[in-house]
């Protein structure tokens, strides 16, 4: 299956352990990089999390950003460590006896002082299973997106193989016509030269031209090429290095196929082609 790398997911949950929002933004990269912006209390589960995002998805730049709140419950549960406040407010009136300048004690940073406002503590082994089933809700909403776009990503690539597709044809079709036309010309220019060519002579000029224009086997691999680019696009596994490897098959033919070019029309082949291949392959910078 195609799947972009390139999606982002929104994903909001209310758990008996509390509301859990997530983000997860993710674009193209070489290789699995993800990051985290979580509170100092969820570290202990992030080699966890990562795992599970490792074993989600194979590349890509990956952010995740996770917004908690405690159970309501937890909130009217508030408990004051009345010792502390009191140390706490004791060693800033002994600090600000040395100066004349000491503003009066904010009685709400003092609450703020880690440890003052104490909460009912949450049992860890359970909050870590809801924030990884909870990830994992918000990583496959990641996945679908990252679907649809691949779904995108997977036609506009098909459609430009059937273009190159149609001027390997045309390239076909249009060969014999080719050498007939340097044939005729090269008689025509020696007719105007007056000079005397033995017919034998003639031949071996028209041969040596023909190998020298025959793109056969550079038709044929442009279109094992193609076939192979489909038959990728519907592999069940991550798929994007194998068809950046394809780009740079397609663009070997169709440069030399350039490069043999003995007529406009086939020079224009190969620059039509060129671009249809530029095209796909910077799409594909996008597909994991």
């Amino acid at each position: 299956m195609t799947r972009s790398m390139t999606a982002f997911a929104r994903h909001e949950e209310q758990t008996e352990l509390g509301s859990l929002s997530w983000e997860i933004r993710s674009v193209n990269h070489r290789y699995l990089e993800v990051s985290f912006r979580l509170e100092e209390s969820f570290r202990p589960f992030e080699m966890a999390m990562r795992k599970l995002i490792s074993d989600t998805l194979s590349r890509g730049k990956v952010e995740v950003a996770l917004r908690y709140r405690v159970p309501e419950q937890a909130q009217n549960a508030l408990q004051m460590n009345i010792g502390l406040a009191k140390t706490v407010m004791e060693n800033y009136q002994q600090l600000a006896s040395f100066t004349d300048n000491a503003a009066p004690i904010d009685i709400l940073r003092v609450m703020q002082w880690p440890g003052v406002i104490q909460t009912e503590s949450l049992d860890q082994d359970a909050l870590q299973a809801t924030v990884l089933n909870s990830l994992k809700h918000a990583l496959d909403d990641l996945v679908a997106t990252r679907d649809r776009e691949g779904a995108a990503l997977e036609q506009m690539i098909i459609q430009r193989c059937e273009q190159i597709n149609d001027i390997a044809e045309q390239t076909k079709i249009r060969l014999p016509d080719i050498l007939a036309s340097h044939r005729q010309k090269l008689s025509d220019r020696i007719a105007e030269l007056e000079v005397s060519l033995e017919p034998e002579r003639l031949e071996q000029e028209m041969v040596l031209l023909a190998q020298k224009a025959d793109v056969a086997e550079e038709i044929d691999r442009l279109q094992n090429h193609v076939n192979e680019v489909k038959h990728t696009l519907k592999r069940n596994e991550p798929i994007g290095r194998r068809l950046d490897f394809l780009m740079q098959e397609l663009n070997r033919e169709a440069n030399t196929l350039g490069s043999k070019s003995i007529d406009t029309d086939t020079t224009r082949y190969s620059v039509d082609l060129k671009v249809l291949i530029e095209q796909m392959r910077e799409q594909i910078q996008n597909i994991e």
